[in-house]
């Protein structure tokens, strides 16, 4: 592992009435290396900034992760160099759907990760929106 996680845990441990599964740490520390800050990505395509169509809250997720994962690897990386990311979601009730497709993703690298429910995005469609923040090691 690229940085010292401390005090990983999975969401299906600290979250049983939520059929979660995401890796997960209180905190990260990282030494030397490049940071990869990333915008908010929506579910949108990078190449054209097209929205997906699709009003599915895992579906959005998906796009959104395989943004941070393009991003990041164009940057040099891998999804081991993901440290932190903050979720903002539009409805409560689309949180199992999103940290169950983004804990996909996640699998074994345990970021610190920080939720929210805000009342609207950027725009009316998107239901989901990720900041992330990657540093790759020298």
């Amino acid at each position: 592992m690229a940085h010292t996680r401390i005090r990983p845990f999975n969401t299906k441990d600290t979250y049983p009435e939520q059929a979660l599964d995401t890796d997960l740490c209180q905190a990260v520390v990282t030494r030397g290396g490049r940071t990869v800050w990333m915008r908010g990505q929506c579910p949108q395509s990078l190449e054209d900034a097209k929205t997906i169509d699709s009003h599915d809250p895992a579906e959005q997720t998906h796009k959104v992760m395989q943004n941070i994962r393009q991003l990041i690897e164009e940057a040099g990386g891998s999804m081991e160099h993901l440290v932190k990311v903050v979720v903002y979601i539009t409805d409560v009730r689309h949180r199992e759907a999103v940290y169950r497709t983004m804990g996909a993703y996640l699998q074994g690298v345990h970021p610190v990760s920080t939720g929210l429910v805000v009342q609207a995005l950027a725009r009316p469609e998107w239901l989901v929106e990720i900041d992330a923040t990657a540093v790759i090691p020298d």
